[in-house]
């Protein structure tokens, strides 16, 4: 290959070969390794220049340039700005390809700066349970209240059922954490909202295992959350109630709202 083909990445580079050229160069470029590497060099030059205006160029060129090339060099500049760069990538491309990770440092330099970088997606600590929060153990007898909110402790003397309650007032109603124990299974229960004026309103459902929670079986006492809209001071008792195959229910243990 002439040492015409060598000299001609800087022309190249601002895009100012014409197609047959070009196309020429490109050629040359996949297997010339010195050629590549000029080229990789020179990108952040072309990047500087193409913010800068025709006149600046004219000022600086007063060197023994070929006239030509000048003249075709202010034309791309200020018509094909974009050109350049884009061809830029085209070669850095090719030679990434011929010698393996020579340019990889110069792809990451042509990403557009004013786009950001990806948003890592949102991440959600586990949250313990009230029963399983250190220094806090569920159910009476115990020392300590590290949970939101006033606790209760009731514990049923007809069915034996264990319940803790801490109620908060929210903007919203009321926000009830509590935990049950002594609670033998398999059962299906929920959890009723019982206002002053008489009216119900269930909060919560679930399915009660085999071994149940907080009994001989299973150690380990249920941990739940439910809300109401309804405000505290309007709250008269909350009830865990029993639900049979035929949807009748049967008080578990009945907790005052004050």
């Amino acid at each position: 290959m002439s040492r015409v083909d060598h000299m001609d990445v800087a022309a190249y580079a601002l895009g100012v070969l014409d197609e047959q050229d070009m196309e020429r160069f490109e050629e040359h470029l996949a297997t010339c390794w010195a050629c590549a590497a000029e080229l990789e060099t020179m990108v952040p030059v072309v990047g500087l220049l193409s913010d800068i205006d025709e006149e600046s160029i004219t000022a600086l060129e007063q060197t023994h340039s070929d006239p030509v090339l000048l003249d075709r060099t202010l034309v791309a500049l200020r018509t094909h700005r974009r050109r350049a760069r884009f061809r830029q990538v085209l070669a850095t491309a090719a030679a990434v390809v011929v010698f393996g990770g020579l340019t990889g440092v110069v792809f990451s330099n042509l990403t557009d700066s004013s786009t950001p970088p990806p948003l890592a997606g949102p991440t959600t600590a586990p949250v313990n349970p009230p029963g399983d929060r250190p220094g806090n153990p569920s159910g009476p007898g115990f020392g300590g209240n590290e949970q939101e909110g006033e606790q209760v402790d009731v514990t049923d003397p007809a069915t034996g059922v264990e319940a803790t309650f801490w109620l908060t007032s929210k903007d919203f109603g009321t926000k009830m954490d509590f935990s049950l124990g002594k609670l033998p299974g398999p059962r299906t229960c929920r959890l009723v909202v019982v206002r002053d004026d008489g009216s119900t309103e269930v909060v919560s459902t679930w399915s009660v295992p085999d071994g149940g929670y907080g009994t001989n079986a299973n150690t380990q006492k249920l941990a739940l959350s439910a809300a109401t809209s309804t405000k505290r001071d309007d709250i008269k008792q909350f009830e865990v109630q029993e639900i049979d195959s035929r949807g009748a229910t049967d008080t578990l243990v009945t907790v005052p709202a004050a």
